[in-house]
């Protein structure tokens, strides 16, 4: 859940009044701040039932006919369509009124951020993102669940607590994103590994997931990327200063090769994309408003559809609002693909 905090100034202003000073052409969006209209139709709909999940409902990952939701309270949802395109609740195996979360041996509740999975898809196990244990002192981890069975609790069977790699921050300004990028993705584009200072070589760190998680912190408006190996062990790849005023969802793109990063109502909607520029850095592409018929929610979560739902040339997303305003949580719009 997002405190009331400073704006940050925002480096990519000055950047962009520096490169018009030099001639340089100016990335669409990023100077202004403000961004440029929405990539997609300006209309959005609400995307659930009444008042189904309350407030906090953060982070969300579409996984086919699957929408997994965290919710701060130490939750995870499994969503399915309900026939009128919109989402509903799994009823199946336990999931009814969403599976509460533990850290390992059963303790604890994670402040649940932010969701994922890998290629291996939900059974290679669903990931999430927290940033505390309940209302305690900052616990910045990744956590990963085996949801294949019909307890109403998950222990998670792994964490990467990543506390200690990262600037401190406050215990609520913490992790609240989670995203994976394939290796094959990042090599291809040439993604360069800041631990090493050269090309990223996934075979230098034995088995993983086959892909880098990248994390977004509330607080300083920071992306990580991790390893996050098999063995426990953690390495940090890459340090991107979105430019933002926060992070509050990170979305990977296949299909456009491209990630977003999405901030909330305190810098009204934003959001981002960023691909791989010629010094194998994430770097940003195109800064873009809300949709105009969106009023200005409190979104934590994002969620792109695949390129099998693009339809016209454009296909579903989907946003989760934390304050649950107006009674729904989800809301749904499109994007042109």
């Amino acid at each position: 859940m997002t405190d009331s905090r400073v704006r940050r100034w925002r480096v990519g202003a000055v950047a962009g009044v520096v490169a018009a000073a030099l001639g340089v052409v100016v990335v669409p969006g990023v100077a202004g701040a403000a961004g440029v209209t929405w990539p997609g139709g300006s209309a959005v709909s609400n995307a659930d039932a009444s008042n189904v999940f309350g407030s906090d409902l953060s982070g969300l990952y579409l996984e086919g006919s699957v929408l997994w939701g965290a919710q701060n309270s130490g939750k995870l949802w499994r969503l399915v369509p309900d026939g009128a395109g919109k989402w509903k609740p799994d009823t199946t195996n336990g999931w009814s009124s969403g599976k509460k979360l533990k850290f390992p041996g059963g303790s604890g509740t994670p402040d649940s951020e932010g969701v994922t999975v890998t290629g291996a898809g939900a059974s290679g196990g669903v990931f999430v993102a927290s940033e505390r244990n309940g209302s305690g002192s900052s616990r910045l981890s990744v956590l990963r669940y085996d949801v294949s069975g019909s307890s109403t609790t998950l222990t998670a069977t792994k964490e990467w607590n990543l506390t200690s790699n990262l600037p401190s921050v406050s215990s609520n300004g913490g992790f609240e994103a989670v995203t994976w990028v394939p290796d094959g993705s990042l090599t291809a584009a040439g993604f360069r590994d800041e631990s090493t200072g050269a090309a990223y070589n996934p075979g230098g760190y034995g088995a993983h997931t086959g892909g880098v998680f990248f994390v977004g912190v509330e607080d300083t408006a920071m992306v990580y990327g991790f390893v996050l190996q098999d063995s426990g062990a953690f390495t940090r790849v890459a340090s991107i200063d979105s430019g933002m005023d926060g992070v509050m969802e990170l979305q990977w793109e296949p299909q456009a090769s491209r990630l977003w990063v999405v901030c909330d109502d305190n810098c009204d909607g934003e959001h981002r994309t960023m691909k791989v520029d010629g010094f194998g850095a994430f770097a940003t592409t195109a800064v873009y408003k809300r949709p105009s018929g969106m009023p200005n929610y409190n979104n934590e979560g994002y969620a792109v559809s695949g390129s099998a739902e693009c339809v016209g040339g454009t296909k579903p997303v989907y946003w989760a609002d934390d304050s649950n305003d107006s009674g729904h949580a989800l809301r749904k719009g499109t994007l042109s693909c």
